[in-house]
C-alpha cells in the first residue's frame, strides 16, 4: 500500500499538472474563432489567410511559455510598400488600433520585398514571429527592440539591431512622389507620426508577426505547425501572395 506521504506527493504533482493544463487552455482560448471573427471585421483589408497564420503562430508561442499578449502587430510583406501593410491589433477587445505604412530593408527589394535574411549586415528584412522587448532612444529617436523567436529565420534580430523605429521616409508624401516609401537597413520602420503609439502598444512582450509567402518557411516554421489549430472555418485562400 502506498504510504500517506507518497500519496500527498502524488496529489501535489497531479495538482500542478492539472493547473498547467488549465493554464494552457486559458491561453488558447484567447485565440479562438470568436477573436478571429472580430479581428476579421475590425481589419477587413488584412488578408484572412495572413491573420489566420498570425494567430496560429501567436497561439503556438503562448502554448510554449510566452506570456499571452494583449496586442499583436501584423506586417504583410506580400504587399508593396506604397500600401498600408502594418496592422496593430488589440487581442483583448478584438479591435484595430491602427493601420499604417511600414518599410522593408533596402536589399529586400525596391517597392516590393521579395528577399529576406537572418544574416547580420544583409540589410534585408526578416519574416516570422517576433516578441517586442524594451524601448530605448537612439539615433532614430524613440524605438523598440525586437527578439526573433524562429531559429534560423529571425533569431538574430537583436544581434542585427532589427528594431521598430520612426523614419521620415515612411510617409504618404514619398508614395506620391516616388510610388513607394523609403527603405531601411532591415528594420520595420514606421511613420514618425505613429511611432510612439506603435511602440507603447507593443513594448514589454507583445508579438509582431511578419508575413511573406515563402514556401520553405510556410512548410517548416514550428510556429505555423504547432498541432491542431482553433482557426477552423477561416478563409481557405492559398499562400500565393495575391490575397
Amino acid at each position: 500500500m502506498i504510504d500517506r506521504r507518497l500519496q500527498r506527493v502524488l496529489a501535489v504533482v497531479l495538482g500542478v499538472l492539472f493547473s498547467n493544463c488549465l493554464a494552457l487552455q486559458s491561453h488558447a482560448a484567447a485565440f479562438d474563432k470568436a477573436l478571429y471573427n472580430k479581428l476579421s471585421k475590425a481589419a477587413p483589408n488584412l488578408s484572412h489567410k495572413v491573420l489566420q497564420r498570425a494567430l496560429q503562430a501567436s497561439e503556438c508561442a503562448v502554448s510554449h511559455g510566452i506570456h499571452a499578449p494583449r496586442r499583436l502587430a501584423v506586417i504583410d510583406f506580400s504587399l508593396p510598400s506604397s500600401t498600408k501593410r502594418l496592422w496593430l491589433l488589440d487581442l483583448e477587445t478584438g479591435s484595430l488600433v491602427l493601420r499604417g505604412l511600414v518599410a522593408h530593408g533596402k536589399n529586400s527589394g525596391m517597392t516590393d520585398a521579395t528577399t529576406f535574411s537572418n544574416v547580420e549586415g544583409s540589410y534585408q528584412s526578416s519574416i516570422g514571429l517576433f516578441q517586442a522587448g524594451e524601448t530605448y532612444r537612439g539615433r532614430h529617436g524613440y524605438a523598440l527592440r525586437l527578439d526573433g523567436l524562429e531559429k534560423g529565420v529571425n533569431d538574430l534580430a537583436r544581434q542585427r539591431a532589427i528594431v521598430i523605429h520612426g523614419a521620415d521616409y515612411v510617409a504618404q508624401s514619398w508614395v506620391q512622389r516616388y510610388g513607394r516609401i523609403g527603405r531601411s537597413h532591415g528594420c520595420p520602420a514606421v511613420s514618425n507620426k505613429v511611432i510612439r503609439e506603435v511602440v507603447d502598444n507593443l513594448k514589454g512582450g507583445q508579438l509582431v508577426f511578419t508575413y511573406y509567402p515563402d514556401q520553405q518557411w510556410l512548410q517548416s516554421s514550428s510556429y505555423l505547425h504547432c498541432g491542431a489549430t482553433r482557426m477552423a472555418g477561416a478563409d481557405s485562400q492559398g499562400d500565393d501572395g495575391n490575397i
